[in-house]
């Protein structure tokens, strides 16, 4: 497989998770869980008490992080998980913005 068709089957997902997510791990987690998966990108807490982060990789693993998001770490309350997908920026290894 060469490399054009392995960027052309990434894909970058940029995520916003409203309710109890911060103090709770929430960002930890997701980089486990990213990591596991494969999926390059980072996540930061935001002022609002929000949740932000950018999953970028192949499709499937991206996906599964989307839904991953729903539920988050074991002490989070998700109440809501928007998602913009977006063209692919080049996202290397997965960082908690601080």
């Amino acid at each position: 497989m060469s490399s054009d068709s392995e960027s052309a089957d990434r894909t970058r997902a940029h995520v916003f998770v409203s309710g109890t997510v911060q103090g709770v791990y929430y960002r930890a987690n997701t980089r486990d869980a990213a990591r596991e998966r494969g999926v390059d990108g980072w996540v930061q807490n935001l002022s609002d008490g929000r949740v932000e982060a950018v999953f970028e990789g192949p499709e499937d693993a991206v996906e599964s992080m989307v839904v991953w998001c729903h539920t988050g770490s074991p002490a989070a309350e998700v109440d809501d998980v928007e998602v913009e997908y977006e063209a692919p920026e080049g996202e290397e290894g997965f960082r908690i913005r601080r």
